[in-house]
């Protein structure tokens, strides 16, 4: 295995090491409050999946369908980015159906990465914005994820010290794993910085509609004037109607950029199945009232998680928008480091977290905790985390001679 190049090229999936000692741990009997992966635990709205069922069976669904996806559905989209954004986009040319927003970006970073190409991914981010240009045989420069103006002088270093010239540029907010939230100001000069330094702009706008301040919805990127230029933008419907695993996503935007993605995608796959990109129509024209009762849930959610996590000691920063939580891991336990006080968690209090480490070396002193589990087990979480926090410290002393010792 480690003789293939690409393998080669991808650190270990930390997530891994968790998810191995989770299922050992639920083999043994343990009752594990899973707070790790953003897996959604809502259902699909009730129309979506009657629309999926009503279509499956029909004569030519199974049939292979349109990579690009069929018109109906890139219309909806486009649709909805007029509600939305007040995007205007020609469903023909700016828009693209993916198998979820993580294989469009993959298959972006095959279309514009050349090896060697070097690309500014914020640090920590999601896995797939480094791994997906690691993997086309890229090279990653790390930049700050928070988006405020001190951001810019850092991404002009990042530039001037990088050799080739940077081919693009990846943002992420509502961001995964932090929560952070862009607005239009931020933007504006996001364009402006990527066309004076001639960079393509790849925006992730996953958890669009995760978000708990009804006055401020996160805004896209290409409501900026010219952002057209430069910038493909990636949504999903995983979050927003609790549909992960039907696996649908879109890229739109630049018109050259979404061609070259189309061409990949057309020697890889033949679209998602003609019902789920039927029934995804559905969801995309339909009543909103889920969409509402989701940000309700998760709003719920998160106030529980603050308020009880809060008196369990360990403080949790109220998120403003995505599904997650960023938490710094109690300063008792920091010298752990995200994945062995992950570890520990399992282990001792029967809990599981994303360790931070995961999303990029400036994560370690954090832990993702994703708002996935009813509220009556988020408390449960938090009474098994006071119990284990309570009798820590010689747990503590344990784990860290041992650290020493190896």
């Amino acid at each position: 295995m480690n003789d293939f190049h690409r393998i080669r090229r991808l650190p270990p999936y930390v997530f891994e090491q968790v998810n191995k000692i989770k299922a050992k741990a639920r083999a043994a009997g343990a009752d594990i409050i899973d707070l790790g992966m953003g897996n959604p635990d809502l259902p699909a709205p009730k129309h979506v999946i009657e629309k999926l069922i009503e279509t499956a069976g029909k004569p030519r669904t199974d049939r292979y369908s349109a990579s690009k996806g069929i018109g109906g559905l890139r219309r909806a989209q486009a649709g909805y980015y007029e509600r939305r954004f007040g995007v205007k986009l020609n469903p023909d040319t700016q828009v693209i159906a993916t198998l979820g927003s993580k294989e469009g970006f993959a298959n972006m970073a095959q279309a514009i990465c050349g090896p060697g190409d070097v690309v500014l991914v914020p640090n920590p981010s999601y896995p797939i914005h480094a791994f997906g240009f690691l993997m086309a045989g890229g090279v990653i420069r790390s930049v700050p994820a928070e988006p405020t103006p001190a951001m810019f002088p850092a991404l002009e270093r990042a530039v001037m010290h990088s050799v080739p010239k940077p081919i693009a540029l990846v943002v992420c907010y509502p961001s995964n794993p932090t929560a952070y939230v862009a607005d239009l100001d931020f933007y504006r000069d996001l364009v402006a910085f990527a066309k004076k330094h001639e960079l393509i702009l790849l925006s992730d706008l996953a958890y669009a509609e995760v978000y708990f301040d009804d006055a401020k919805p996160p805004p896209s990127v290409l409501q900026v004037p010219g952002a057209m230029d430069v910038t493909v933008e990636f949504t999903s419907l995983s979050k927003t109607f609790s549909m992960a695993g039907w696996r649908m996503g879109f890229a739109v935007g630049n018109e050259r950029l979404l061609a070259a993605l189309a061409r990949v995608k057309s020697y890889l796959d033949y679209g998602a199945y003609t019902p789920i990109q039927v029934a995804a129509t559905a969801a995309l024209n339909g009543p909103e009232d889920c969409i509402h009762e989701m940000r309700a849930m998760y709003r719920q959610r998160r106030d529980v998680m603050v308020e009880s996590f809060g008196k369990a000691g360990w403080e949790i920063p109220p998120p403003d928008a995505s599904m997650f939580a960023w938490v710094k891991i109690p300063e008792k336990f920091r010298a752990l480091g995200s994945l062995e006080f992950s570890k520990l968690l399992v282990e001792k209090a029967d809990v599981a977290v994303a360790p931070g480490i995961g999303f990029g070396e400036h994560g370690d002193d954090y832990v993702r905790l994703a708002l996935v589990e009813n509220e009556q087990r988020i408390r449960q979480a938090a009474r098994s985390l006071k119990k284990f926090f309570d009798t820590a410290d010689a747990t503590l002393h344990n784990v860290i001679d041992i650290k020493k010792a190896v």
